[in-house]
This record gives C-alpha cells, structure tokens and sequence, in this order.
C-alpha cells in the first residue's frame, strides 16, 4: 500500500470548488448537501479550493466562493483561511505532494512518462479522425523502453505522467445513489495524471487530496460520473480505500428542458450566481431552504423549514437522483414568507444597504428614522424581495414629486370633482387631531357628504403625497410623513390639477 489505508471513523465531507467563476446555485446546493450531512451525523465540512485550472482561473473568485457560502450560512470547520490537521486547503499549495505521488505510480508500473509534444498530439487525432475513429491517445510513449525514457530525459524533453489504463476486463465503481457504474476498460484512455508543468490534472489531485484529508463522502454533480471509473482505478492503484461517491442530479431550468446554465438564466432574467440572488434581494435562508427542495424532500414533505430542522432530518440516501427543475416562483413565495416572519429591527437591518444605495443616504441616518419604522410592518406585508422596499418608501425622501396630474384624478371622477375632494381632504387633515383613526373617520364622513366613495376621496390623497397609485396604507404614511410635508405636497397636487383644469380644452 502507497499510505495508510484506513478511512476517518467521523464523517467528513468537502466542497472543493474550481475557482474559474463565481459561486452559482449548482455549486451552492452541493455545498449545502455536503454542509447539511456534516451536521446531521455530527462531522467535518471541509472547504477545499481547486486552483490547478491556471488559464481559467479568475482572481476574485475565491472571495465571492468564501463570501457566498458564509452568506448562506455554511461556515466551514477547516479551509484555507482558518487551517485544519490536513493542510494546505488550496491545491496550488500541495503541488510537490502530487508530484510525489505522480512518480511513485510510475515507480510502481501503474503510469508513465509521455514525451509526446502538442504538434504529434494534434497530428494523431487527425489521422484518427481521418480514419473515422474517436480520437484518444494512441499510448505510444507506454510502449517505450526504460532505456528510451532515460535518454528522452537526459535531453531534457518536456514530458507529462499518463495512468496506465488496463486493456481488458471491466472497471466497476459504486455511486450511492445509482448503484454499479460499469464501464469496459478498453474504453478508458491512458488519461494524464501531471502536467509537464507539475500541475496535476483533477484526477490525480482529488483522490490524493481525498485520501489525505481522510474524507469519507464524496458530493459532487453528476457530469463527473464519466470521471469515476478512472478515480477507482487509480484508488485501487494507490492501495487506498475508496470513499462513498454520490452524484448529485442536475438542475434544470424552471421549464424542466434543459440544464440552469449561465446562458439560460441570461436569456431568462434569472438569477443563477449566489452574488446574483443576493442584490436582487433574496435572504439566505430561503435561498437555503429553497437550494435543499430541488432534488431532496424532508420526511414530512414541508415547503419551509430552518436551516435546523433540515440538519435533523437530511440524509445523503433520500437525494433524488433524477434531474430537478429550479421553481424561481417558488423561490419568490418562500422570500416573501422569510421576509414577513422578521423581527421589525432586522428588517430594518436588511434593508437599509438595498435603501442607503438606492436613495443615497448614510445607513445610520435611516437607522435613526423613526418614519421608516413606523412604515416597516405594512411594507414588510407587501414585498417579496429586499429590492423592492424602495419603491415603497422612496416617497419619505423625496424633495419634490414626479408625477403625471392626471394620475390625481380619482375612477369616475372628473378633475374638478378631483379637485373639490382634494381641497376639502387638505382642510380635514390641517384641523383634525393627527391621528390615524381621526383622519380616517373624518375624510370618510366628508366623503359621505359630498356623495363619494371613500376610495375616490383616499385615491388622489395618495398620488399627492406618494407620487404613486402603489403604497404603504395611506394614514401609516400620512402619519410617517407629518402634518406639514402632507399639506405641503396636498398643496403641490391641488396646484398641479387647477394647472391641468386651466390648460385642458372645455
């Protein structure tokens, strides 16, 4: 044996994201599963970076991987900033480690030496096609002498570490989820295990890093299936034990045709990047409950669950292996349902980045808004996304109103009937006590008396103060707006319809 065979006793699980871009759902939910068994069974999340991908590596995503999950709440228990008995966490930290274990297989007979330079490489997979067979390479340099190698060496002629696949028989490997994945050997190629510039490919550096950080459950999605034949062969070269592999299903887009790739969510408008879901809006923990429902159900089928309540219940073996559309309409009743059950000041916490870029004020000045405060219950009955508060409370910070004057002119009234409720509501609200259900019950009366409904008195009260027809209740935002700035903007809108009356042709 190559090392010391056993497997760790506590379960411990990892989420070794390629940072070539940045976090999305497919990689959110893995972490997440692999996040949530760690708990349930009481082991070991570990976060591993796999930066040996050098041509599409992109420099901030590391941060927006590490930011991402700590967003949705999946802390790590060992990682590249907060270490752990197995380290480094980052694999182009663990180079000679793999350089190692590259040349102890070809010491072993298990893999080879490959001088073959790119220009033969890309000749041979022409004259392939030319004959009409799939291209792979044709094992030339496996046949090579020990002396022949030597003196390629000697030459000092750049070579990479290819494993030597067998040329018969089966290769046979186990998914938890899918049972025996059988493939003939003849087609497996003599894939490469090091790169000529000491980078190891994936499939040398996941079962060596795998095997060194004793992990016992391998998460990962389903594209990689094709890749596990090949990682138990070289387990079974290495002497190691094999640690359980489940492939977890693909997400689909929400019409179920297709894989929620980038693309698609583009063409959709859909998010799809966890930095995506966050500016629009969206908490973590719907983000999580929601990322869990698409391909595993809790026992007792419920839509909305804590992050808890999951950890009791989720196990790996209850992960549906059939491909999962993403129900983003789901997603935005499930933030709704998040959203209402907050407590008022964390709300206000939430809300206040959204509202301070948005409106260009310092957070601690919308902290300190009493009017924002008062207005928060009933916005928080009406949105379904953080992102849409604003529109809700844009109103309090406004100078001066945009609107079009026509919108004042309430259903089935015409702009001098407008105008007369409008001039009679100004007075009731400048003499009344300032109170809600005074104000209310006031301009209901008054609007009694002039034969109206209340809603063609409250209509054109509302534009006048919002500038919209969609609002927080109207007395919440006459209270929250004052006295003087209602009279103030009643005053405006009484302008603008007299205006709109003069010009407009009898």
């Amino acid at each position: 044996m190559a090392s010391e065979g056993t497997i760790s006793t506590t379960v411990r699980v990892r989420f070794a994201p390629s940072p070539t871009g940045y976090l999305h759902i497919g990689g959110a939910r893995t972490a997440l599963y692999d996040w949530l068994y760690a708990r349930h069974c009481g082991g070991v999340f570990v976060l591993r970076i796999e930066d040996t991908d050098r041509k599409r590596y992109v420099p901030d995503s590391v941060q927006d991987i590490m930011d991402g999950l700590r967003w949705l709440g999946l802390a790590w228990d060992e990682g590249p900033d907060v270490g752990g008995p197995y380290g480094p966490y980052v694999q182009s930290e663990r180079l000679e480690l793999y350089q190692e274990w590259a040349h102890w297989l070809v010491a072993q007979g298990h893999a080879y030496k490959c001088f073959c330079t790119p220009e033969e490489l890309d000749q041979m997979r022409r004259e392939q096609q030319a004959r009409g067979e799939p291209p792979r390479y044709d094992r030339r340099c496996r046949r090579l002498s020990p002396a022949e190698v030597a003196r390629r060496e000697a030459e000092g002629r750049p070579y990479v570490i290819r494993f030597k696949s067998p040329l018969e028989g089966q290769v046979v490997a186990q998914d938890l989820l899918r049972g025996e994945v059988v493939v003939a050997a003849h087609t497996l190629d003599d894939f490469v295990l090091l790169k000529s510039d000491g980078f190891p490919t994936y499939h040398l550096a996941v079962v060596v890093d795998d095997h060194h950080m004793r992990i016992t459950h391998v998460l990962r999605g389903e594209e990689w299936i094709p890749s596990l034949p090949r990682h138990k062969l070289l387990y079974d070269a290495f002497g190691w034990p094999m640690p359980v592999h489940c492939h977890l299903p693909v997400i689909l887009d929400p019409s179920g045709k297709g894989k929620m790739s980038k693309r698609r969510a583009a063409q959709s408008g859909l998010p799809i990047l966890v930095r995506d879901f966050r500016e629009q809006g969206y908490l973590p923990e719907a983000i999580v409950n929601w990322l869990a429902r698409i391909g595993w159900t809790p026992p007792d089928e419920a839509e909305v669950f804590t992050l808890e309540e999951a950890v009791r219940h989720f196990d790996i073996k209850d992960i549906n292996p059939k491909p999962a559309a993403a129900p983003y309409s789901k997603l935005e009743w499930l933030n709704g349902v998040y959203i209402r059950a907050l407590p008022t000041e964390e709300l206000l916490e939430r809300l206040i980045p959204f509202l301070s870029h948005d409106l260009g004020i310092p957070a601690q000045t919308l902290r300190q808004d009493e009017r924002l405060r008062r207005l928060l219950p009933a916005v928080q009955e009406r949105i379904k996304r953080l992102t849409e508060a604003t529109a809700l409370l844009d109103f309090l910070y406004a100078e001066s109103l945009t609107y079009d004057p026509e919108m004042l002119i309430a259903k089935k009234l015409s702009a001098t009937e407008t105008l007369a409720a409008l001039r009679a509501a100004r007075e009731i609200i400048a003499t009344v006590p300032f109170e809600a259900e005074a104000l209310e019950q006031a301009l209901r009366d008054k609007a009694a008396a002039m034969g109206l409904k209340a809603g063609q008195m409250f209509s054109p009260i509302r534009v006048a103060i919002s500038g919209k027809k969609v609002t927080p209740p109207l007395f919440d935002m006459i209270l929250a707006l004052g006295r003087e700035t209602t009279l103030r903007r009643l005053d405006e809108a009484i302008a603008r319809l007299e205006r709109l009356i003069a010009t407009t042709p009898v």
